[in-house]
């Protein structure tokens, strides 16, 4: 693996007094060389993997009883073809739903011929409630709509603007890389007015975003404008509707025979960079290395750029359960789950089979101890589900930057942190980016439990969860509360008040395991 790859994966490195990585390294270096791991299943339900990739083709999941490509449901299982996983948001046909709504807005859109038009007095009691809660979705749908396309049409008038002058300013200096040296020297040198007042103002941007030079910044404009695009077109649209792709009868809860094997679909980048914080190729010297050595990547596309159904995430716990997942990374959420019965249904499933959960807390910057979470840490009844860990992200300067601005956090309801700012992962197309998320923070402590379970086979998921919540690293350094400007202490933030650290997990493995032979 080159350098600087390693470089960037900070989270890799040994936790110090300055930093708060999980010791990836040091714990292969000093507690498993002797060790011999067995194979791990861990499946990703995500918006798709990229199968070709060079750091994930050796770990993809191979479903051995299915011959690939045969048009036949070879192993039995109700699906036809699922080499490398399935695909829930596909159609028969090979088409794949890319965009989807909010939840949000699929309650008002449901609501709305119901309730438009009505007087809220004249209808009966449980109908006032749901009035009530059509009032709350259209408000909420109508504002966003009307935000995004504002920013929108900023964003897209600014990326046009940006885009003009940086073809222009390289054209009169004859380069191909407009960087801060470069437009500095251009800004310095050049003499008419129309040159160097666009060089000033790009230097001033790349300078403002610590981009490394004006195409990375025009890359990041190309991805925040197709974000916001989504948001104003499809996501908080009532009047759009991708779901005739798939061809199922999306309030038929039971249907599970639906969707494709196309697990990569058409917008890959998010579960790609997941795949990879888990499982990318630790022995190919290519790229990065991910967290576990011993994994098989199981893909199953649940997720479209939009919020995911209930019906898709129950299916997909229970596809990648019977296919022998072992544990299930689930780097999704929303704030409406209207059809929650059923998820919790798949997760009871999970747990009857002994499978382990890893949620990311979300990207809210919010408690989610008081706000709605789905789906949610624990069940309708107020029970903790036992076989879920939920995750929120951390930074990796131990300052008052510890925890990532942008996460969830909750003294009951979240877990443990990892690390989910400029994490270094695979994306598509053989390439590599950093991005940052709880949906980072998630997968990193799936890999941590994919090299418990594949170094000591015996533990059950109850023993990975409590050794990874043990074992976390407890911080007490003062921080920013996320969305806020109160400082309070990093430990105050989740049940453990800390960090995920594999080091210190296997430390606790390798005790239970002495432990339990000097029993014998």
């Amino acid at each position: 693996m080159a350098a600087s790859a390693q470089d960037s994966q900070w989270y890799l490195h040994d936790k110090t007094d300055g930093t708060a990585g999980i010791s990836v390294d040091r714990t292969y270096r000093e507690l498993l060389k002797d060790r011999k791991p067995t194979p791990v299943l861990v499946a990703v339900i995500d918006g798709g993997i990229d199968t070709t990739h060079e750091d994930l083709r050796r770990v993809l999941w191979v479903n051995p009883k299915e011959i690939p490509g045969n048009g036949k449901d070879d192993d039995r299982n109700g699906y036809v073809d699922d080499i490398h996983g399935w695909n829930f948001i596909g159609g028969k046909d090979g088409r794949n739903v890319s965009y989807e709504t909010a939840e949000v807005t699929r309650l008002y859109a449901q609501l709305k011929p119901k309730y438009e038009g009505k007087d809220r007095k004249a209808l009966k009691p449980d109908q006032q409630k749901e009035y009530d809660l059509y009032q709350k979705t259209k408000a909420e749908v109508e504002k966003n709509q009307a935000q995004y396309k504002a920013q929108y049409r900023g964003i897209n008038q600014f990326y046009t603007q940006y885009t003009t002058a940086v073809s222009m300013l390289k054209q009169a200096l004859n380069v191909t890389k407009l960087d801060t040296t470069t437009l500095r020297r251009a800004a310095d040198t050049l003499t008419s007015a129309t040159l160097k007042r666009p060089a000033l103002g790009i230097l001033q941007v790349l300078r403002q975003q610590n981009a490394a030079d004006a195409d990375a910044l025009m890359g990041e404009l190309e991805k925040y404008n197709e974000q916001l695009k989504g948001r104003a077109e499809y996501n908080y649209n009532p009047d759009f509707d991708s779901r005739s792709i798939v061809g199922d009868n999306p309030d038929d809860l039971n249907q599970r025979d639906y969707g494709n094997a196309d697990i990569m679909g058409p917008r890959a980048d998010h579960g790609t960079h997941v795949a990879g914080i888990i499982a990318a190729d630790r022995t190919n010297n290519l790229g990065i290395q991910g967290i576990a050595d011993a994994v098989q990547i199981m893909g199953v596309r649940a997720v479209p750029d939009g919020d995911e159904r209930d019906k898709d995430v129950a299916n997909a716990i229970r596809y990648a359960v019977d296919n022998g997942a072992q544990i299930i990374n689930m780097s999704f959420g929303k704030d409406y789950s209207p059809q929650r019965k059923v998820v919790e249904d798949a997760e009871r499933y999970a747990l009857s089979k002994g499978v382990l959960l890893i949620h990311a807390a979300g990207n809210d910057g919010k408690d989610i101890d008081t706000a709605a979470n789905y789906p949610a840490p624990r069940f309708m009844d107020g029970s903790a589900i036992p076989n879920v860990i939920t995750v929120g992200a951390s930074a990796e300067p131990n300052t008052n930057d510890l925890v990532a601005s942008f996460s969830n956090y909750g003294k009951q309801n979240v877990d443990v942190f990892a690390p989910g700012k400029d994490i270094y992962s695979t994306v598509p197309g053989s390439k590599y980016e950093n991005n940052s998320g709880t949906s980072m923070a998630s997968p990193v402590v799936a890999g941590v439990a994919a090299v418990l379970k594949s170094y000591f086979p015996k533990l059950t998921y109850a023993d990975i969860k409590r050794i990874i919540l043990q074992s976390a690293t407890p911080y007490k350094t003062k921080v920013r509360k996320p969305e806020s400007n109160d400082t309070v202490e990093f430990a105050s933030l989740s049940k453990t008040g800390g960090i995920v650290n594999l080091y210190e997990a296997v430390k606790l493995a390798l005790a239970q395991e002495g432990a339990a032979n000097k029993g014998k």
